[in-house]
């Protein structure tokens, strides 16, 4: 098996390296210092750049005027973006951009994708139900309107990446005959209401309350199987998020340590340090290989990624992904914090940022607990015997 990336995969690394190069996780003020939320929009400039740099369109079709690149490669912009703390729903919009362009009608794809692939449309989903424990298709219902083909949707989704800084919101729904839908629901829109929420990492999240908010047809993707996808492109970005900054957090470690010195020797140097370092390292390598064959397995083409592979759904994949970097990125950042001392503490220092992101994605979409009895209930209903 060839386990490398494709040149055009290491070429999205490459310029979104570039971009985020510029990005400081410090630019806006710590989440411990402030009581609500660290900032009252994204971050538009890098936004701009993400869009300049053609790593919005990465997954539309060339139709569109994108790459027409696998949720691989988006996973890998993702990591780099998870590196720097990057305050953009560029997970959110990259996931429901491919979910259109693999589900949605062509008319509703040619309409938003080359806006969005132009940063001029910014999107995001909900993807936590009312409570963030039940499933999200379930919190909000869909029914057709009486004498044309729109949609009339009534419920809740809570804990909403930057809602209020979205252009449109993808929403889950259940329909009439039990079957999962995702209406692109406009922010501004009659019916539409938000409640500021903010995230464990000091972002600015929100509950959406939809009463009666009509959508046209073309505006609900109603194909079998998106949402489903949808949902674990979500759950596999987000392990890509914690990968990086996994990653970036082991490098601030070694970095400290090394520099660190008691009884006149680097800490780095004593075997308690190096082992809590290495079995750190080691998480982060089976967060990576857990992503990439969940990532693989989303870009087989529709109709088979439930079969490629193995025996088990995709879903299966997903789940030991997530369990893997639920876990992972917590132990990451706890030895960091150890192993920096009070000094890992300090508001001034980065180290406390990416430790209430790390919490904020280890619970994001289910904490790892939820993902096992999900994985043992696929074990139970696909014998591997």
């Amino acid at each position: 098996m060839d386990f490398t990336f494709t040149e055009e995969q290491q070429a999205a690394v490459e310029a979104a390296r570039a971009v985020f190069s510029g990005v400081a996780p410090d630019a806006v003020p710590s989440p411990a210092l402030v009581p609500g939320a660290v900032a009252d929009d994204i971050d538009r400039v890098l936004w701009d750049r993400l869009a300049a740099a053609d790593l919005l369109s990465l997954v539309l079709g060339p139709e569109h005027g994108g790459a027409g690149l696998d949720p691989i490669a988006l996973c890998l912009v993702l990591r780099e973006s998870g590196r720097v703390l990057a305050r953009v729903p560029l997970l959110e919009a990259g996931a429901v951009a491919a979910a259109v362009r693999r589900f949605g009608s062509p008319e509703s794809a040619s309409r938003l994708l080359p806006r969005v692939g132009r940063g001029e449309i910014v999107l995001t989903a909900g993807a936590c139900g009312r409570t963030g424990h039940d499933p999200a298709e379930l919190a909000v219902t869909a029914r057709r309107s009486h004498g044309d083909d729109a949609w009339l949707l009534d419920g809740v989704q809570t804990s909403v990446p930057w809602a209020q800084c979205a252009d449109l919101i993808a929403v889950p729904a259940h329909a009439e005959d039990g079957r999962a839908v995702i209406a692109l629901v406009p922010r501004i829109r009659e019916g539409v209401s938000l409640a500021e929420q903010v995230s464990t990492s000091g972002e600015l999240f929100a509950e959406v309350r939809l009463d009666g908010v009509r959508i046209d047809g073309g505006d609900v993707i109603d194909a079998e199987g998106a949402w489903e996808w949808l949902r674990d492109l979500l759950t596999t970005g987000t392990c890509a998020l914690a990968l990086g900054l996994g990653e970036r957090v082991l490098s601030m470690t070694s970095e400290y340590t090394g520099k660190r010195e008691q009884f006149g020797f680097p800490i780095a140097t004593f075997q308690a340090v190096a082992v809590q370092a290495a079995d750190r390292y080691i998480d982060l390598r089976a967060m990576e290989a857990t992503l990439w064959q969940a990532a693989w397995r989303l870009g087989a083409p529709a109709g088979q990624s439930g079969t490629v592979g193995g025996p088990l759904p995709v879903s299966g994949d997903v789940a030991v992904a997530k369990i893997w970097a639920s876990e992972g990125v917590r132990r990451v950042v706890q030895t960091a914090q150890h192993l920096h001392g009070g000094f890992g503490a300090d508001t001034e220092y980065a180290l406390h940022r990416y430790h209430a992101w790390a919490k904020q994605l280890e619970l994001s979409l289910g904490p790892a607990a939820a993902h096992e009895e999900a994985l043992g209930d696929l074990l139970a209903a696909h014998p591997l015997g």
